[in-house]
């Protein structure tokens, strides 16, 4: 049945396309979305300017940290489903401008949490990330580990977001899933990821910086592959772990409507292979400046799906090269290069 559905950060790479997905499907959608400066407003509003002559669109323009315009949006709407996107993002970022996070990271994510619980929401699925693994070198990683050594304070904030998730689920039994991306690339995406930044310096003519002196690894996972993981989600609503033991808890599944999937492509590439792909994709050579590891960026990241598999049916599969051809072509027609 076709539901109303918030979606907030749905100006953002992985919004639009998940607001597409759910468009398509017949369901109603209200999208929020500061429209910051962190990156080119431009590119945010061409996203939007996809999803407006759809009928069943609406654009708020807010930021989930205004306490009282976000109460007045959940209680005049009474949205079915919200799926939680709005997020400063970045880990560098957060080295230099550490309250951003703050306020839209823990205030903002309070006020969808308090909004659900006024509202009625049947189900809260929300952004989580691949960097709360942190420190962890135990590979792949698993929901079932540990993930108490952030190295960053952006994933220290995601962190923070399954907690309070967990204390909302378990308090007022609100259905809340957490959703831990893995380094989401692919068209219309974000201009300080690696793809973008690199993509764009090689057509400059510009080195590019290869950190860790090219010895990282990420588990590169195609956007449309996130965006499928993410409406499967969506529809099947957290629930309690009948298996749960509370003295050998797993971090990953709670005795209460709380659950938490890494959404990777389960297939972890060396930066250099990356980099190849890019270089192919164009058909020109990157001049690389080889740097140390930056600070709160991690050496490699490699997720476990299997959970996610098993709840949903689904896991990424979409190979690193078909997934760059296809940024490279949609970067060169938007920036008519």
């Amino acid at each position: 049945m076709a539901q109303k559905i918030l979606l907030t950060g749905a100006a953002g790479f992985i919004g639009m396309t998940t607001a597409l997905k759910l468009l398509a499907r017949g369901d109603t959608v209200v999208g929020l979305d500061n429209l910051n400066d962190y990156y080119e407003v431009q590119l945010k509003l061409d996203r939007l300017a996809r999803l407006t002559p759809h009928a069943n669109f609406r654009f708020v323009k807010m930021d989930v940290a205004d306490r009282a315009g976000m109460e007045k949006l959940f209680a005049d709407e009474r949205f079915d489903r919200v799926i939680h996107l709005a997020a400063q993002a970045g880990v560098r970022y957060s080295l230099k401008n550490p309250h951003a996070y703050i306020d839209a990271n823990i205030v903002g994510f309070m006020n969808v949490l308090e909004g659900c619980r006024h509202g009625g929401v049947q189900h809260l699925v929300y952004a989580s990330s691949s960097s709360v693994y942190g420190g962890n070198t135990r590979m792949p990683f698993s929901e079932h580990d540990s993930v108490d050594h952030p190295v960053s304070l952006y994933a220290a904030t995601k962190k923070a977001n399954e907690l309070m998730a967990h204390t909302y689920s378990h308090l007022y039994g609100l259905p809340t899933t957490g959703l831990r991306f893995f380094t989401v690339y692919g068209p219309w995406g974000r201009p300080d990821m690696a793809l973008f930044l690199f993509t764009k310096a090689i057509l400059e003519g510009r080195a590019i910086d290869v950190f860790n002196h090219g010895r990282m690894q990420r588990d590169f996972t195609f956007v449309d592959d996130i965006v499928e993981g993410v409406v499967r989600v969506l529809d099947r609503t957290a629930e309690p772990n009948p298996g749960y033991v509370s003295d050998t808890p797993d971090p990953g599944t709670s005795n209460v409507p709380f659950r938490v999937f890494n959404i990777g492509n389960h297939q972890p590439v060396p930066l250099l292979d990356f980099i190849g792909c890019i270089e192919d994709a164009l058909g020109m050579k990157a001049e690389k400046n080889l740097l140390p590891l930056q600070d709160g960026d991690v050496p490699a990241t490699y997720a476990d799906t299997a959970a996610l598999g098993d709840w949903v049916g689904f896991q990424p599969a979409t190979d690193i090269r078909t997934g760059v051809g296809r940024f490279v072509d949609w970067y060169r027609g938007y920036y008519k290069v």
